[in-house]
């Protein structure tokens, strides 16, 4: 895999889980990250993970990939919440 898509992915994994944390019903932290904060972080790393995707790939193939790991994730991350919740109570 070329670094450069790699790098895309996990800053847009790192921009996904900004958006989960800045969430009031996020299950990994006791407590929320600050909504405004955390969501313009997230904007910037979604963004940046974007143009690393456009740099190894074709536009439109970039901004597909961009949204389809995106909807993966946002889809992942609160069912990693609950397993992570349910192993802390033991």
């Amino acid at each position: 895999m070329n670094i450069v898509l790699a790098s895309g992915f996990l800053l847009v994994l790192a921009g996904c889980i900004c958006l989960y944390l800045a969430s009031p019903n996020q299950r990994w932290r006791k407590a929320a990250l600050p909504s405004r904060a955390a969501r313009a972080v997230s904007v910037i790393l979604l963004a940046a993970g974007l143009l690393m995707l456009l740099q190894s790939l074709q536009p439109a193939a970039a901004f597909f990939v961009l949204i389809t790991w995106t909807m993966l994730l946002l889809v992942l991350l609160p069912h990693l919440g609950l397993l992570f919740s349910t192993w802390r109570r033991g």
